[in-house]
C-alpha cells in the first residue's frame, strides 16, 4: 500500500468514500435530533456539552479516515473490508447517541468509536509495512490511535466526577496524535481530493439540517399551531441554510490547501477548524427543529434561549468560515470586516420575534457583499 501521488490529476472521491460519508450522516442526524430534543426540554447546557462530545467522536473518526484515504487508497479487498468495518463502527456509534444524550451512557458510543479507530490503526500498520519512507509516521499514527482507544475504554470505569476531566484530556491527546505523527514526515495527501471530501461532507450536513427543519415544521403544521410563526421559521431557516452554502463555497479551498501544502500550522488550522463548521451546520438544523416544536407546543413566543439555538450555530458557522476560508485569501477589507459584523448581527437576531427570518436576511446581505466584492475583483483583473 504505497502512498498515492499528491499531484495526481483528476483525483476525486470514490464510491466507497461516499458510502462512508452517507453512513456517517446517520450519526450526525442522531446527534442533531438529540440536541433538538434537549433544547426543546430546556436542557440547553447539558445538551450542548453532550452534543459537542458526541459530534467530536463523529467528526474525528471521519476526518482521520479522510486524510488517510487521501494518502493511501489501494482499493483492494483488504482495504475495502477494513473500511466496511469502520462503517459498521459508525453505525454502532449512531445507535448509541440517544442513550448518551438521555442517560449519559457512553458505552455504545465508545464501542463504535473503538471499532472505527482500531480498524484505522490496522490500516496505518499496513501503510508502515508498505511505505518504508514514511514508516515512522505511520507507526506513530497507529500507536497514538491505539493508546487513545485504551484511554476511552478506561474512561467507562472512572467515577462520574472524574469523567469530564478525563474526556478533556483524551480529546487533547486525540488532537495531538496527527501533529506528533506528521512531525516525523508528511503523508502524501492530495489538496484537491481533501477539499472535495470536506465540501461533500459540508453539503451532506447542510442537507441533514434542512431535512430536520422541514420535518419539524411539517409536524407543527399538522398540529395546526401558529401557522404564521411557522411560515416565518421555514422561510428564514431555508434562507439561512442557502446562505451558509453560498458563503462556504465562495472561496476555493483546494487553492488555499495547495498554496499551504508545506505549511503545517495552516493545514491543521483549516482541518481542525472544520469541526466548528460541521458541528454548527448540524446544530443549525437542531435549533430550527427545536424552535418549530416550541412554536407548536405553546401559544406565546418561544423563549430567547430557543432563538439562540437558531442564531448561535449560524454565527459560529460564519465566524469559522471567515477565519479559515476567507481571511487566508486576503480579499478586500470590506469583505473581511463584513463577516464578523454580520455574525454579531445574526447572533443578536435571537432577541427578535422571528429569529430565523431576521438571521437569514442578515446573512443574505453578507452574500450580497461577497458577490459584489468578487465581481469588483474580477473587473480589476
Amino acid at each position: 500500500m504505497p502512498g498515492r501521488d499528491p499531484g495526481e490529476p483528476h483525483r476525486t472521491a470514490t464510491s466507497l468514500e461516499l458510502l462512508f460519508d452517507l453512513c456517517f450522516v446517520i450519526a450526525v442526524a442522531q446527534a442533531s435530533a438529540s440536541l433538538s430534543t434537549a433544547v426543546t426540554d430546556g436542557h440547553h447546557l447539558t445538551g450542548t456539552l453532550r452534543f459537542a462530545l458526541v459530534f467530536f467522536t463523529i467528526w474525528w473518526a471521519w476526518m482521520n479516515f479522510t486524510w488517510f484515504a487521501s494518502a493511501y487508497d489501494p482499493d483492494d479487498v483488504p482495504y475495502r473490508l477494513t473500511v466496511l468495518v469502520q462503517i459498521t463502527g459508525s453505525l454502532i456509534l449512531a445507535a448509541g447517541v440517544p442513550r448518551a444524550f438521555q442517560e449519559g451512557d457512553l458505552r455504545a458510543i465508545t464501542l463504535g468509536y473503538v471499532v472505527l479507530r482500531t480498524a484505522l490503526a490496522a490500516l496505518w500498520l499496513r501503510a508502515a509495512r508498505s511505505d518504508p519512507g514514511r514508516r515512522r509516521t505511520a507507526l506513530r499514527f497507529a500507536t497514538g490511535v491505539m493508546v487513545c482507544q485504551i484511554g476511552w475504554v478506561g474512561l467507562l470505569f472512572l467515577p462520574e466526577a472524574a469523567q469530564l476531566p478525563a474526556i478533556v484530556g483524551l480529546i487533547v491527546a486525540e488532537l495531538s496524535v496527527p501533529v506528533w505523527a506528521q512531525s516525523a514526515g508528511m503523508t502524501p495527501w492530495h489538496p484537491h481530493h481533501i477539499a472535495e471530501r470536506y465540501e461533500l461532507f459540508t453539503l451532506i450536513v447542510l442537507g441533514e439540517s434542512i431535512a430536520a427543519a422541514v420535518a419539524a415544521v411539517r409536524g407543527g403544521f399538522d398540529r395546526h399551531h401558529d401557522a404564521g410563526a411557522l411560515y416565518l421559521l421555514a422561510a428564514g431557516g431555508l434562507l439561512m441554510v442557502f446562505t451558509m452554502w453560498w458563503l462556504y463555497f465562495a472561496r476555493p479551498a483546494h487553492a488555499l490547501l495547495a498554496t499551504t501544502h508545506r505549511a503545517h500550522r495552516k493545514r491543521f488550522t483549516w482541518a481542525y477548524g472544520h469541526y466548528l463548521i460541521f458541528a454548527s451546520a448540524a446544530a443549525e438544523g437542531a435549533g430550527l427543529a427545536a424552535f418549530a416544536h416550541l412554536v407548536a407546543r405553546r401559544s406565546g413566543a418561544p423563549p430567547t434561549a430557543a432563538g439562540l439555538a437558531v442564531t448561535l450555530p449560524a454565527a459560529v458557522f460564519l465566524i469559522t468560515v471567515w477565519a479559515i476560508q476567507v481571511r487566508p485569501h486576503r480579499r478586500s477589507g470590506v469583505e473581511q470586516l463584513a463577516f464578523p459584523a454580520v455574525a454579531v448581527a445574526v447572533l443578536a437576531a435571537a432577541f427578535s420575534p422571528a429569529p430565523a427570518l431576521v438571521a437569514g436576511l442578515t446573512a443574505a446581505a453578507l452574500v450580497a457583499v461577497v458577490t459584489v466584492a468578487d465581481r469588483s475583483e474580477r473587473v480589476r483583473r
